[in-house]
């Protein structure tokens, strides 16, 4: 059962990504599990842990920013899950690039928008192919 991360301090951006989501996004995939991260720190430490099959960032997160964990993570990690941004403004397209996010998606929360950057983000990673580094804002 892959496993899914959902880092924010905003409870209403996890529940958002979540309901998007669904427990089972694509019929190519095998039901979805998510772990909740409120901060910074528990987002490490769940990356850390293993077993992280997507991590799924809130670009606005206070007081730690999903753009700078999103770059720690792919910095300090070897085999990082793939990073999926959610940023604000479209002018943020340089700092979502910056991030080495795998992907990144405009908000508010898309439903359509995020199960396929989703879905694709967990097939690359179940298939172990690289991860295409661009996606639309």
């Amino acid at each position: 059962m892959p496993q899914v991360l959902v880092y924010s301090d905003d409870p209403a951006f996890r529940d958002a990504v979540r309901l998007a989501v669904g427990r089972r996004p694509s019929p190519d995939l095998p039901p979805v599990e998510f772990v909740e991260a409120p901060t910074g720190e528990a987002l490490l430490e769940a990356v850390d842990a293993g077993g992280i099959d997507l991590v799924v960032v809130d670009g606005e997160a206070r007081p730690t920013g999903g753009f700078g964990l999103a770059k720690q993570l792919k910095d300090e990690i070897a085999d990082c899950p793939p990073v999926l941004l959610l940023v604000a403004r479209k002018d943020d397209t340089w700092l979502a690039k910056w991030s080495l996010a795998d992907a990144f998606l405009s908000l508010p929360v898309d439903p359509p928008a995020t199960v396929d950057a989703v879905v694709e983000l967990l097939k690359h990673r179940e298939q172990a192919l690289p991860v295409r580094r661009a996606a639309a804002l």
